[in-house]
């Protein structure tokens, strides 16, 4: 097997949380493993089940707890929303003008912003035309699946 793709499995199991892998070629195979296998293993002494119980009492009104602050109200309108996990860029390349700002007037399928995902740069379009009345992440920011990015109205 070659040492560069051992290397390459080394490096992937250092920036991951992966704690083991096994890689077969034909008749040749690795095992990386990291850690020591006795930081992984737990004695039965170890392990004991929780038998305590707490009860709780109903909540009155007067017990409840104060309310969290609330949100900042977003505007009303159309929630651009991501439609994948990523980073989230709001120009083509660093040194670019960005695609658009708060108060932009963006027409359906204007290109919003950009996805980075697995290396690929996703181009994210508007569904309606309207004003870009709020940009509700920052460039550069990771993002999750079904995040509101932007609001038009």
């Amino acid at each position: 097997m070659d040492i560069r793709k051992i290397k390459k499995l080394i490096e992937l199991l250092h920036d991951t949380d992966v704690a083991e892998i096994e890689i077969s070629e034909g008749e040749e195979s690795v095992r990386i493993t990291r850690g020591t296998p006795h930081q992984w293993t737990a004695s039965p002494q170890a392990i004991q089940p929780i038998t305590q119980v707490i009860p709780m009492a109903p909540e009155t009104p007067q017990q409840a707890a104060p309310s969290a602050p609330s949100a900042p109200a977003l505007p009303a309108g159309h929630h651009v929303k991501s439609p994948m996990v990523g980073t989230f860029y709001r120009s083509p390349a660093p040194d670019a003008a960005r695609f658009v700002e708060e108060g932009s007037v963006v027409q359906a399928g204007d290109t919003l912003c950009i996805v980075e995902a697995m290396k690929m740069m996703n181009q994210i379009q508007a569904e309606v035309s309207g004003k870009v009345l709020a940009i509700l992440v920052e460039d550069g920011d990771p993002i999750e699946f079904d995040q509101p990015l932007m609001i038009i109205g």
